[in-house]
């Protein structure tokens, strides 16, 4: 009697646990996706409302910004955050496992799988990292959109970004290999395509010749 109580109250320690990293997850996911929204040509339906009382969201270039920052902040935080599981998981903890195909603890906490197979550096750390550079060229382009250095910044972001899309063809491919999906992992890979896709579209709005119009 006492050991089905016992796992009565693991199954719903479990469910609990799930349920708060799924919430966490989307402190992450939904910025992520506002963001990605914002650097898509449909943004300008989400910005308009808000432009009047967020006057950078009336222009093109400052809809754009917006939304790369956005999903850069939140492309860091859930780096930071699979770094976080990572270490947990070492130590022995829990954190999102899971019995379904969506368990970021078996995906993060694979030794064989969750370090770059050449330095053997930890994917969150190297994601945490891309995304502070992310930050760092679209930030300073933001706050000075008329400098000769800026072209350079949007062409260097949209490169990193698509050099981007490699990690991500690896991490799935690993994923595949293991039938399990973390979640954290596949919001900082959103995060990656809409970076690409805002810095892509800030380098072809400065190329246009229409950087400083409205729209």
């Amino acid at each position: 009697m006492q050991s089905l109580d016992w796992s009565h109250e693991r199954v719903h320690k479990r469910k609990v646990l799930e349920m708060d990293s799924n919430i966490q997850l989307m402190l992450y996911l939904v910025p992520t996706l506002i963001g990605f929204i914002l650097v898509l040509p449909i943004g300008k339906f989400l910005a308009n409302p808000l432009s009047q009382s967020l006057p950078y969201l009336a222009t093109e270039r400052g809809r754009l910004f917006s939304g790369l920052i956005l999903t850069g902040v939140a492309g860091f935080a859930v780096s930071i955050q699979t770094l976080w599981i990572s270490s947990k998981v070492s130590e022995g903890g829990n954190f999102c496992a899971s019995n379904t195909v969506f368990s970021c603890d078996d995906v993060i906490g694979n030794a064989n799988y969750n370090v770059d197979p050449f330095f053997g550096l930890p994917w969150g750390g190297i994601g945490a990292t891309a995304f502070c550079v992310f930050l760092y060229l679209a930030y300073s382009s933001s706050l000075e959109p008329n400098s000769e250095w800026v072209d350079n910044y949007l062409k260097l972001g949209t490169a990193l970004t698509f050099g981007g899309f490699f990690v991500i063809a690896l991490l799935i491919s690993y994923e595949l290999e293991m039938e399990k999906i973390c979640q954290y992992c596949t919001t900082a890979h959103i995060a990656n395509v809409a970076a690409f896709v805002g810095f892509y579209r800030l380098m072809k709005l400065n190329d246009s010749g229409e950087w400083n119009q409205d729209s």
